[in-house]
C-alpha cells in the first residue's frame, strides 16, 4: 500500500522543455487541468499528496519521478541522464527528507532515471536507455541488493524509459507492451498484453485499489476490468507531448 506521493505542479517554461514526440507544443492552461486531474484521482487512491511548487528554471522539474527511487526504508537520489535536469535532485531530496533518513546518491559518470526503475515487490528492474548508463544501472543495482533487494539490468531497446512500456500491478501481474512482451526476465509474471497501437497505455501506475490509466485505450480498460481491477481514466495528451506518462508525473511510497 502507497501512503504518500510527491508530485510537482508544472511551470510556464515545460512549453520549451526536452521532447523527442512531433505532437505538438503543449496547451499550457489545458496541462495544468489534467495536473489538478491527476492531483485528485492520487486523493481518491487514499494518498496524502505533497505538491511542491512550479520551478520556472527546471521545464522538465514536473516529472518528478526521473530525481529519486524511492522504498520504504530508504530513499535512493539519481543523476539524471538530460545534463539540463541534474540540478531537480536538489529539491526532491530536500522533501525527500521529510519522509526519509537514510539516502544513497548516483554518482558521475553514472546517470540514472526513475522513470528507467520497475519495482515489483523485491525485485527491481533496471532499464538501461538514453538517460540511464550502465554504470548507474550497476550503482543502483549494487546498493539495492546490499538492501536485500533483487536487480536485474536490461538494455533497452525500444522504449524511452523502462516504464514506457511495462508497469507492475502488484498479484504477481504485469502489463506489458512491445519489447516486454516476450523478454525472458518477465516470464515469471502473469501478463496482460497491450497491443502496438495502445502502446502509451502501458505507463499506468497501481495505486492502492486502483489503477490509473490514460483515457482513450478502451481496449486497455476493458484487459484490466476483466482482470478485477478498478481503474481510472485521466486525459494525459498535453503530458505525452513532452514524452511524458502517469507514472512520470509522482514519486509514490
Amino acid at each position: 500500500m502507497f501512503t504518500n506521493v510527491i508530485v510537482k505542479k508544472p511551470g510556464k517554461s515545460y512549453l520549451s522543455g526536452l521532447t523527442t514526440s512531433d505532437l505538438g507544443k503543449p496547451d499550457y492552461e489545458l496541462l495544468l487541468t489534467q495536473h489538478e486531474r491527476y492531483v485528485k484521482a492520487l486523493e481518491k487512491c487514499g494518498v496524502a499528496v505533497t505538491e511542491l511548487a512550479a520551478s520556472e528554471e527546471f521545464p522538465d522539474s514536473t516529472f518528478v519521478e526521473d530525481a529519486a527511487v524511492l522504498t520504504p526504508n530508504f530513499a535512493v537520489i539519481t543523476n539524471p541522464g538530460a545534463e539540463s535536469r541534474n540540478a531537480e535532485t536538489v529539491e526532491i531530496e530536500a522533501v525527500a527528507k521529510t519522509f526519509y533518513r537514510k539516502f544513497y546518491f548516483i554518482q558521475a559518470p553514472g546517470t540514472l532515471d526513475g522513470g528507467d526503475i520497475l519495482q515489483a515487490d523485491d525485485h527491481f528492474y533496471i532499464g538501461i536507455s538514453e538517460r540511464t548508463n550502465e554504470e548507474g544501472a550497476k550503482q543502483l543495482k549494487e546498493i539495492l541488493e546490499s538492501e536485500n533487494y533483487y536487480a536485474t539490468i536490461i538494455p533497452l531497446k525500444e522504449f524511452f524509459h523502462l516504464k514506457t512500456g511495462i508497469a507492475y500491478l502488484g498479484n504477481n501481474q504485469m502489463i506489458v507492451a512491445g519489447e516486454f512482451v516476450s523478454h525472458p526476465a518477465f516470464n515469471s509474471y502473469e501478463k496482460i498484453v497491450i497491443g502496438k497501437e495502445d502502446e502509451y497505455s502501458a505507463n499506468c501506475i497501481q495505486v492502492n485499489d486502483y489503477v490509473i490509466i490514460p483515457s482513450g485505450f478502451p481496449e486497455t480498460n476493458r484487459k484490466l476490468t476483466d482482470a478485477g481491477y478498478q481503474t481510472i481514466e485521466l486525459d494525459m495528451s498535453e503530458v505525452q507531448k513532452h514524452d511524458g506518462g502517469l507514472s512520470c508525473l509522482s514519486l509514490r511510497f
